[in-house]
């Protein structure tokens, strides 16, 4: 009996063998290769910053000169700053400067059909600002966010209007968040958007563009990066505080949107308008607006930066320089977005996320939802 069991012990043993291959065998074993890189996709993206005036015509002259030399330096998206048409005519309620706002036609109409001079006058001027820089975007091949005072039947909105390379409308985009405080009381002028955080894909990447005040909240940047967007826009204008000239909010806005750059692993560019305005009521109010503009990185690194205003030589987080002759500074960087899409995959900040956790976000109080009980 013991004889027998040592058989088949021995048996066993040699069934489990361990089969040992020679090194050309594993060599030839077939192997996946792995999948291509994709090809480059480079990007230049140009933020601009210069002062405005009360001349309308010689602030959107500027503005397209801004464009000319940020095309001429290689940039592909070009960001201009917000309402650069005109002075900042939100430091104070003046009911005539409604008469700043370009009618854009409503659902099924025609702009300005039907209505009175002022109407009509303001449609041909919204037709003429948007015309121009369409045009200017197809001759230069650039992709071109366009910041306007929108007026739409009896409302009114802080808009931007995005064109492609070849100067087709993509569509807009309407303000979200509507500051109101001393020197900036937009909630006079402007209703909130109605458009929803947009993303446009044109030739070259997926662009989300938000204005001003939408900066400061990681909820929008998270939902344009949520729907592809490659580069978040922020068209701008923020200085001083009128009730307090010791707050300096300069350094504050610059790092809340290199966070979101780091937090979406995106691409960023703000475009600051620079110069002291007086507000357009008479009154002696002013804001100095300092400027700053920038580009970031997916890392939410520092990539360029136009000088803060007033220039001055402790600026050391800014690329101090002199002011430029024709008053127009450009932050440029370029980068290549196929790159940063993998890397935005691989990092898994939107792999790991926890939708079902963030019900709170969608309330005011950090409550419970209106309407989800």
């Amino acid at each position: 009996m013991l004889r027998l069991r040592l058989e088949a012990l021995l048996r066993l043993r040699l069934r489990l063998r361990p089969i040992v291959l020679s090194a050309p065998a594993l060599l030839s074993r077939p192997t996946m290769p792995l999948p291509a890189a994709p090809p480059p996709q480079l990007v230049s993206v140009a933020a601009a910053q210069f002062a405005c005036s009360a001349d309308r015509a010689a602030n959107e002259d500027r503005a397209e000169r801004a464009v000319r030399k940020a095309a001429a330096a290689g940039a592909n998206v070009v960001l201009l700053q917000e309402l650069f048409s005109d002075l900042y005519f939100c430091q104070v309620q003046e009911e005539s400067l409604f008469a700043l706002a370009r009618e854009r036609s409503t659902a099924g109409g025609s702009p300005g059909a039907g209505k009175g001079g002022n109407a009509a006058a303001a449609s041909a001027a919204a037709s003429a600002l948007l015309g121009r820089f369409s045009a200017l975007a197809a001759e230069l091949g650039v992709v071109l966010p366009v910041s306007f005072f929108e007026r739409c039947g009896q409302a009114h909105f802080n808009t931007v209007v995005v064109f492609d390379a070849d100067g087709e409308e993509l569509g807009s985009y309407r303000k979200s968040h509507i500051p109101d405080g001393p020197g900036y009381q937009e909630k006079f002028y402007f209703s909130p958007g109605d458009t929803g955080f947009r993303v446009f894909q044109t030739a070259f990447g997926r662009v989300g563009v938000g204005i001003c005040w939408d900066q400061w909240f990681p909820e929008a940047a998270r939902v344009m990066a949520l729907n592809g967007a490659d580069i978040l826009l922020y068209p701008t204008a923020i200085g001083s505080e009128p009730q307090d000239a010791t707050l300096d909010s300069r350094h504050h806005w610059r790092t809340v949107m290199q966070g979101h750059a780091g937090a979406n692993l995106c691409v960023l560019a703000a475009a600051n308008r620079e110069g002291v305005e007086q507000a357009m009521d008479g009154s002696d109010q002013t804001i100095t607006f300092y400027g700053g503009s920038f580009v970031a990185g997916p890392t939410g690194e520092l990539w360029d930066a136009c000088a803060w205003y007033p220039r001055q030589p402790q600026d050391h987080d800014s690329q101090v320089e002199e002011e430029p002759e024709d008053g127009i500074s450009l932050a440029i960087g370029q980068f290549d977005l196929a790159r940063i899409r993998l890397q935005r995959a691989s990092w898994g900040i939107f792999r790991d996320r926890r939708p079902e956790l963030y019900d709170a976000i969608g309330s005011l109080d950090g409550g419970t939802r209106r309407g989800a009980r």
